[in-house]
Order: structure tokens, then C-alpha cells, then sequence
């Protein structure tokens, strides 16, 4: 593959002791932008070096000698660059120095990147990573492994043949082979991209193949359980101590936050006394790895109490007998069913409910409940802020009488008024009577009346 543009040249290496007369000859070669440099492992004295024809000067058999093997080198490169061209590979600066240093060309292979990144993820597990995120990631690999497989009939490719045209038909190869949905496409690709941005940060390529590439999620609203339907499932009773201890623990979510995996990992040991002399859980969230302080509602303390004796609490000194992920959904649509819940059931909507039903919607500020879920920011927190239809009609009860006080007040306001302004005529009309002037009573009298009519109209 032709390079867009390619530059060679010589230099003498300054010295840590720019005193030094004599230097190292290096080469540095530019691909597209991308500069890589070597040592030509020669040294020569910068008084007898010519920067513009990059060459040493005089006719002395070293410099002869020394020009000779650098003209060498200019021919070697130019003849492995029209290998590289014959046989179809991407010319890149950090190849041919490699060639130059007498190393196998790097091959910059996009797959090879990923699995380097992988397992550098999974060195890091626990510490900095989940496990699931390592598989997220290996997930994300093989879908680009098939699409390179599927579309050029090849094992790898290099990151230079990487473009936006690549990004979009793996885009549409995602929706349409493997059937993902659009927001399940994006993680993949948002997956794929870091490995990209990778890539650019080691110079193996020079430009961002994602750069006009736009991706656009679609909002799911995800529900979570109202104030009826918690109370349906608190309060059916289950013949089965396996669904009877699965809603326990799926309540104890809805009451506390916490996601599947720490609900799991919850130890006996991280509920202790806040400040308040209440108890509180006071962990750390697996996921984010940040510190996770909660109050324990009285539910939840109930449901604590309740397992405290269990063989598998007691022996493994957890709060709760969670069962795997897996389990739980199972069992939590066979609840749902039986408590006549028709909302869908899964671990995360208890988080929701957590969130909306519990906090939220009983005026706890959404600042509070980001730091209560763990969340990095309040935009995450607004995902789960779904407004039940009792809060709002709460909130428009309020408003009606908020506006009833204020129209009372006008009404008011206006009765005082009109009141004044009877009085007025009133002794107007009583002046007019006594001096004897008829005419100017008649003409009080009719406005008199006008403003009575006025004033039943009004007040009626």
C-alpha cells in the first residue's frame, strides 16, 4: 500500500555535553506523518558534517567511506519499500526502522493490539477491573475477528487499512449478521474504538478512523416498580422458601440500592453505626470501586434480622444467601407471575425502584441518592429519576393550591375594592338627597346600580 507521504533524512545527534565534537549519525524516517528515528551506529565530527546534503564533507577516505555506507542505506530502504509495495503491505515509519535495525517488521496487527490490551485487563483483575469487564472485552474482540474473517477473508488486519468505511459496514455487520440491537452495537464499537484510540497514542497510525463516525443511542425508559406493585411482593406470601428468600433479598435491594454484585457481597462486617447512631452500610461498590454509605431503611433492617442465623450467612459472614445472578431472574419471573406483578422483574429494576419509588418520589434530593448509589455524576442519577403518577399528581395538587390561594387573595382584593367604592356612593347619594338635587341623585342612583349588577356577576 502506497504511503500519502514518506521522508528520510540524516542528522547528527546532539549530545547530553553539547561541547562534544563528535556525534552519532541517526536516520529518521517520516511516514505520513509519523516520524521514527534510529542510530546509523556511526560517529563523525560535526565540523566536517554539511546538514544540507545530509552528507560528510571533504574527500578523505572516512568520509568517503562514511558517505558511501549512508547512500548504502538510502538504497536498501527504497529497495524494501518496493518489497513491501510488490507484496501488498502498509509502508509505515516504525517498519522500516525496524528493517534498518535488522529486526522482523512489526506487523501493528488490529487483533494482536486487542488481545495485548486483554490481558493487560486481566492482569489487573481484581484490583482495577471486574472479570466482567474482561469478558466484555473478549466479547468485543471476537466479534471483530469474525467481521475481518467475514468481509476480507483474512486472519488480521493491519491498523492502516483501518478507515470510516471499515467503522460503518462493521457497524451494519453487527445489526444485521449478528443481530445486535443499536445501543448493544454502539458498546461494541465504543469497545473496539478504545483499542483504536490505543493505537493512535502509540503512533501506529496517524489519524482516527472514528473521527466522522456518529452513533446514536435510542433512550429505552426502563420502570421501575410503583409503591402498589412493591407492596404486592412484600406482603405475598410463598408456600417455596426458595422464591419466599429470593424476594427477600430482591425487596432488600429495593429498600438499600445495591446493585446485584454487591448485594452478594455484602458482608455483616459493613454494617455499622453512622454518625446519626443508626446503622448503615458502608462499602465499597464493586463495579466503580467507590465508597458506598446508605442508611438502612427499617425494611431493611427486617430483612437483615430476618437471615441473620442462616447456615450460609453464618458461615461465610455475608448479610444475605444470594444466589447467582442467573438464579435470581429465573426465580423473579416466577414470583412475578404469582404476586400478579406485570411489571418484568430482574435484579437491576430493584435499583431503579431504589431510586425513583423509594427516594426520589418521597423528596429525597437526586444529590443524595447519586451519592447513595455511587454514582460519578448526576446525569447517571437522571437515568433512574422516573417520575411515578402519584408525585405527580402530588405535585399538581399543590400547584392547584397554590393558584386557588392566589385567586382567593385577588377575589379578595377586588370584594375590598368594590365595597370602598359603594360606601362612596352611598354618601354621595345620602349628599345629593339632602342639598336636593335630583338630578345629580337620579344620575348616582343608576351608577350606583350599575355597579351592583356588576358586582353580583362577578361574585356569583
Amino acid at each position: 500500500m502506497l504511503e500519502n507521504s514518506y521522508g528520510l533524512t540524516f542528522f547528527l545527534k546532539t549530545p547530553k555535553r553539547k561541547s562534544d565534537m563528535i556525534r552519532y549519525v541517526y536516520l529518521r524516517v517520516t511516514v505520513d506523518g509519523i516520524p521514527k528515528e534510529t542510530s546509523t551506529k556511526r560517529k563523525w565530527d560535526i565540523k566536517r558534517w554539511d546538514q544540507n546534503t545530509e552528507r560528510a564533507v571533504g574527500t578523505r577516505e572516512d568520509a568517503r567511506s562514511l558517505n558511501f555506507f549512508l547512500d548504502s542505506l538510502v538504497n536498501n530502504v527504497s529497495n524494501y519499500r518496493t518489497e513491501l509495495i510488490n507484496e501488498g503491505k502498509t509502508i509505515t515509519a516504525l517498519r522500516i526502522i525496524e528493517f534498518v535495525k535488522g529486526n522482523n517488521p512489526s506487523k501493528s496487527k488490529v487483533l494482536e493490539e486487542f488481545q495485548k490490551h486483554n490481558d493487560e485487563v486481566f492482569a489487573l483483575v481484581p484490583n482495577e477491573y471486574a472479570i466482567g469487564t474482561h469478558t466484555r472485552f473478549v466479547t468485543a474482540r471476537a466479534h471483530v475477528q469474525e467481521f475481518i474473517l467475514f468481509k476480507y477473508q483474512k486472519e488480521d488486519l493491519e491498523f492502516r487499512e483501518l478507515n470510516y468505511e471499515f467503522i460503518k459496514e462493521y457497524e451494519m455487520y453487527l445489526k444485521t449478521v449478528r443481530k445486535c440491537g443499536t445501543n448493544t452495537t454502539l458498546k461494541y464499537i465504543a469497545n473496539f474504538k478504545k483499542i483504536v484510540l490505543r493505537a493512535i497514542a502509540k503512533e501506529i497510525i496517524p489519524k482516527d478512523p472514528f473521527l466522522l463516525f456518529k452513533g446514536k443511542k435510542i433512550k429505552i425508559l426502563k420502570e421501575p416498580l410503583t409503591r402498589a406493585e412493591l407492596y404486592l411482593l412484600e406482603t405475598k406470601q410463598f408456600d417455596s422458601e426458595r422464591l419466599s428468600t429470593v424476594r427477600d433479598i430482591f425487596v432488600f435491594q429495593c429498600y438499600t440500592g445495591l446493585a446485584y454484585v454487591d448485594v452478594k457481597q455484602l458482608k455483616k462486617t459493613d454494617i455499622k453505626r453512622g454518625i446519626d447512631g443508626e446503622l448503615w452500610i458502608m462499602s465499597n461498590r464493586q463495579k466503580t470501586k467507590s465508597n458506598t454509605d446508605i442508611p438502612l431503611l427499617p425494611k431493611a433492617i427486617e430483612i437483615i434480622e430476618k437471615y441473620e442465623n442462616h447456615p450460609v450467612c453464618v458461615d461465610r459472614g455475608l448479610v444475605l444467601p444470594v444466589k447467582s445472578n442467573q438464579k435470581m431472574n429465573e426465580y423473579l419471573k416466577e414470583i412475578a407471575v404469582l404476586s400478579k406483578v406485570y411489571s418484568t422483574l430482574n435484579t437491576h429494576k430493584a435499583r431503579r425502584t431504589f431510586a425513583s419509588t423509594i427516594t426520589l418520589n418521597n423528596g429525597v434530593p437526586i444529590h443524595v441518592v447519586k451519592e447513595m448509589l455511587g454514582h460519578h455524576s448526576i446525569s447517571q442519577t437522571e437515568d433512574y429519576a422516573i417520575t411515578e403518577q402519584e408525585t405527580i399528581s402530588r405535585e399538581m395538587l399543590q400547584l392547584r393550591n397554590r393558584l386557588s390561594g392566589q385567586l382567593k387573595e385577588e377575589s379578595n382584593n377586588r370584594f375590598s375594592s368594590l365595597l370602598e367604592q359603594f360606601e362612596n356612593d352611598l354618601a354621595n347619594l345620602k349628599r345629593s338627597h339632602q342639598l336636593g338635587e335630583h338630578n345629580r341623585f337620579n344620575e348616582k342612583f343608576a351608577q350606583f346600580e350599575e355597579r351592583l349588577i356588576k358586582f353580583k356577576t362577578d361574585f356569583n
